[in-house]
Formats: structure tokens, C-alpha cells, sequence
């Protein structure tokens, strides 16, 4: 399937986008990107460099990726939530060589105006709510709430929310799919699935 780019967007020479991926208004990528198969990029997206997309990724409207994020397949990018890639920027000081790199790993949500602080990892299926702010790595399947953003719960892969506590031990499944998901410590994982 080819790829759908509207008149309006740029994308530069060397950018290389996947089958199926739908760039809309305003979006600019850059040269250096890689983004995989049937991604979405919504209004005022802009991609950097030294950014690689997995495929069916989806980032919503006036969301920036800069240099040295990665998004594995699947990642969810709410309307207006923000990256950063140097941790004690200056307008008079030159860091480019300081940038610190983050992984958001496959499944992730991360909400509407949340901020994610450089040099973290996102686990995988963790959901981070609309306007926390990510300043440490995240588990796996947990649930981000707040400023800064504290582990409140955890979710399943379809983002329903499991009846488990933080730490401990305990099994719990999802309404959603039947998929079965075990805690032990502060380590969930999925232990089933129906299909």
C-alpha cells in the first residue's frame, strides 16, 4: 500500500516511511528517519534525524519526536504530549553531543500533554495519563499517573485496567481478551491469552 502524504507536509530527501503510513497537515520529516509500515503522523507532527519508528505507530496532532527517540511498534503518542532530548538545556550553551536516549517499547500509550523526560525507558503495554510527567523508567504494563508521574496501577495489553496491587503477588485477567497476567514483586507479566 502506498504512502499517502499530504501537500501540505514536507518530508525530506532520505527519510525512509513504510507501506502504508498516512502523513497529514503541516508534518515535517526529516532526512535522517526511519518509520515503519501503517504509521500515522496527525497535524504539526515533526520527526527528527536520528528517530526510528516501528510500524503501527500512531502520533497525534502537535506532537514533536526529536533526535535520539525510539518508538517500537504500536506506540500511541497523544495530542500535544512532548519529548525532550537534552536534560539541562541552555539557549547559550551548545549540548547536541549530550543528548540522552529514549526507548518507548511496544504497546506503550503515552496521553494527551504528557511529558517524557530524556533517558528514560517506557515499558512495554505501560500507559502513561494525560499530562504526567515521566522523569524514570517504567515497568512494564504499569499505569503513570501524575506529576511527576508515580505508578498507580497496571494495565493490560487492550488498556484495561487490572485489579492487582503494586507489588506483591497475584493473578488477574482482562475483561477485554481473557489474556491472563501474573505479578510477582513488582515484575507483571503475561502468562496466557486466549487466541
Amino acid at each position: 500500500m502506498a504512502v499517502s502524504i499530504h501537500p501540505t507536509a514536507i518530508v525530506d530527501d532520505g527519510a525512509v516511511l513504510g507501506d502504508g503510513c498516512r502523513v497529514w497537515h503541516f508534518v515535517h520529516i526529516s532526512a535522517g528517519a526511519r518509520i515503519g509500515r501503517d504509521c500515522s503522523f496527525g497535524q504539526n507532527v515533526y520527526v527528527g534525524n536520528d528517530v526510528h519508528i516501528g510500524d503501527r505507530v500512531k502520533i497525534q496532532n502537535n506532537v514533536s519526536v526529536y533526535d535520539a527517540v525510539t518508538l517500537e511498534d504500536e506506540v500511541f503518542c497523544g495530542p500535544s504530549m512532548v519529548f525532550t532530548n537534552v536534560y539541562n538545556p541552555r539557549a547559550a550553551i551548545v549540548r547536541k553531543d549530550e543528548y540522552r536516549r529514549t526507548l518507548v517499547r511496544r504497546g506503550a500509550t503515552l496521553g494527551a500533554n504528557c511529558t517524557i523526560v530524556c533517558g528514560v525507558t517506557i515499558g512495554q503495554h505501560a500507559f502513561v495519563g494525560a499530562g504526567a510527567v515521566v522523569n524514570r523508567d517504567v515497568p512494564d504494563f504499569a499505569l503513570m499517573l501524575g506529576v511527576p508521574a508515580r505508578h498507580a496501577g497496571w494495565m493490560s495489553r487492550q488498556g484495561e485496567r487490572l485489579p492487582l496491587p503494586l507489588r506483591g503477588e497475584g493473578e488477574a485477567v482482562c475483561a477485554r481478551s481473557g489474556d491472563r497476567y501474573r505479578l510477582e514483586g513488582t515484575t507483571l507479566s503475561l502468562c496466557s491469552s486466549p487466541t
